[in-house]
């Protein structure tokens, strides 16, 4: 599976007039030229994301993909995998991390239903997407079949086009997804599988050299998977390419997309791979404390704005970054100009107020 038909191709956001403008307002802002460090960095590539000098960020969604992993038969998650089920239901009820800071911030959820080990009964919030049980044992063959990674990146794009707004979050749960994205970093990339494994969620030093040995060994066996698409089949999971077919829709649409953690980034990679463009409207929320995330944020080109030293995944991190890509917004719309306010530039020369003749 080399190749995927997709309703239109991922354009280019390159547009030197419209960036330059962005620069002028930033810079005639009344502060030092880039005193507002990063934040104006962002503000530009909101800017340059939704085609205007005055972004608005509209009906902001955080989507949750979930699904279970064949792979945690092996032992490389210290969680069972009847965490993930447990884990949507709790999405659900607005107990988990997520599910607090999307409230916080007016954020709105939506959990999707991949292919949780236990199916789950039909409720408010939740998608049901299902493509089985969980994905097969990655080890022993293809995680997914070509017809499943397929699908799976068509409903990502089907859900998307149904939600209102301008900006997606991304986030995911799936027991043993650490190790679908450290196998995808791995292969995309061409590192060695040890600098892209950590911990997950959590297992001590010999779980890791257990999940260190196992992952190489499904390396090997997937040795010719090597195009995106054949990797994300052989090695990934529902709820990674749920999200693949998520990103490439929302950077059809000009939405900011803002990339969780590490499996969400891996989606992410794919993505990239697939459609070099995607990249140019995501904004990496953090880094977190999985090894091959930073890794994996290298090879993107994107530079994190927080390092929380987080591991949790589900989008957390995404919500906890969301207040900064509002601010920066704010700034182009609402910050005075020098000329707006009457202050002087830093050669001492009075600035005289919009409108007023010199």
């Amino acid at each position: 599976m080399n190749h995927l038909s997709f309703p239109a191709p991922v354009d280019d956001l390159h547009d030197a007039t419209l960036a330059q403008r962005l620069q002028q307002v930033l810079d005639n802002k009344t502060k030092p030229v880039g005193a507002l460090g990063r934040l104006e960095e962002l503000a530009l590539r909101i800017g340059l994301v939704l085609g205007t000098e005055a972004p608005v960020l509209d009906q902001p969604q955080m989507l949750v993909c979930a699904a279970d992993h064949g792979l945690t038969a092996r032992g490389v998650s210290a969680y069972p995998a009847d965490v993930t089920g447990q884990m949507v239901q709790n999405f659900l009820a607005g107990g988990a991390a997520v599910s607090v800071l999307a409230r916080q911030h007016g954020i709105a959820l939506t959990v999707v239903d991949c292919g949780v080990a236990r199916e789950l009964v039909p409720q408010p919030g939740l998608l049901v997407r299902r493509l089985g049980a969980g994905t097969a044992d990655a080890s022993a063959g293809p995680a997914m079949s070509a017809a499943q990674c397929a699908e799976a990146i068509a409903n990502g794009g089907e859900i998307v086009r149904a939600l209102p707004g301008n900006a997606l979050l991304l986030g995911e749960m799936g027991i043993g997804n650490s190790s679908a994205a450290a196998l995808l970093l791995a292969r995309l990339t061409r590192r060695d599988i040890d600098a892209c494994t950590g911990a997950g969620t959590g297992l001590d030093a010999a779980g890791r050299a257990h999940k260190r040995a196992v992952l190489r060994e499904v390396l090997a066996r997937h040795a010719q998977a090597t195009a995106p698409l054949d990797a994300l089949a052989a090695l990934g999971g529902f709820e990674i390419a749920t999200l693949v077919g998520a990103v490439l829709q929302a950077a059809r649409e000009r939405r900011v997309i803002v990339v969780d953690g590490f499996i969400a980034s891996a989606a992410v990679l794919v993505a990239h791979a697939l459609e070099p463009a995607v990249v140019q409207r995501c904004v990496a929320a953090h880094v977190s404390a999985e090894p091959g995330h930073a890794l994996m944020l290298r090879a993107l080109g994107l530079t994190p704005l927080l390092q929380l030293d987080m591991r949790l995944g589900e989008g957390s991190g995404a919500a906890l970054a969301w207040p900064l890509l509002e601010s920066a917004c704010r700034i182009l719309r609402e910050m005075a100009s020098f000329e707006s306010a009457g202050v002087s530039r830093k050669d001492g020369a009075p600035s005289l107020p919009e409108g007023t003749a010199a």
